[in-house]
């Protein structure tokens, strides 16, 4: 394990040091989110979106549902080593079959769903899990809208390579997209993309960011 901080310190996570990481993306991610009363995040990983999206927002309750034990038993450690165990808690569960105790509507839901293709196969089953779609994108921002409020969001970040075929799966209306840059003047790696459940808003490319 290794001990990574988050927003200049106020988010401490450990991680294992083998496996899929949280860096940026879940920064970027948590940073997306609206202010809300509640938020479930699908595929919490180590906890870190969550964690960071708690400490954003001090009155948010925040259910992470993970499918490996050991991550979350980890998550949940991690929120009690920030002070937030009250709030944030995290469950093992399939995104796609979760447990009768969580599924419900929730105001927000966020998720860093895998979103590599063939090809990119990591010889690390826990790796490639984390980061392998499997044909399975359009099926995670269909979960992550299944559980979210009328008039709430679902808020995801992914390859913008992958953005055609989010969108395929998306409403037609009240979507945002927030291209990210990694330095000026060069193609975007990531966009983050924000649905609005129920709007009639047309499609909106918002200006993007250069990280």
């Amino acid at each position: 394990m290794s001990v990574e901080r988050f927003l200049n310190g106020r988010v401490i996570a450990r991680q294992p040091e083998d496996g899929f990481r949280a860096g940026t993306d879940a920064v970027m991610l948590a940073a997306a989110v609206p202010e809300a009363a509640n938020a479930l995040e699908l595929g919490a990983g180590s906890g870190a979106a969550s964690l960071c999206l708690a400490a954003r927002l001090s009155d948010m309750t925040i259910t992470g549902l993970e499918i490996d034990p050991g991550l979350v038993r980890l998550a949940n450690d991690n929120a009690a080593a920030n002070g937030m165990r009250n709030r944030v808690r995290f469950v093992q569960a399939d995104i796609f079959d979760p447990p009768a105790a969580v599924r419900r509507d929730y105001d927000c839901v966020l998720t860093n769903p895998p979103f590599h293709g063939k090809g990119q196969v990591s010889p690390q089953p826990e790796l490639a899990r984390a980061k392998m779609d499997r044909g399975a994108l359009g099926g995670w921002l269909a979960a992550g809208l299944k559980r979210t409020i009328s008039g709430g969001t679902l808020t995801a970040i992914l390859r913008a390579d992958r953005l055609n075929e989010a969108l395929a799966a998306l409403p037609p209306t009240g979507v945002c997209v927030l291209p990210l840059w990694p330095k000026k003047d060069a193609a975007a790696k990531r966009v983050l993309i924000q649905v609005r459940k129920g709007s009639r808003a047309a499609f909106c490319l918002l200006p993007g960011l250069i990280l």
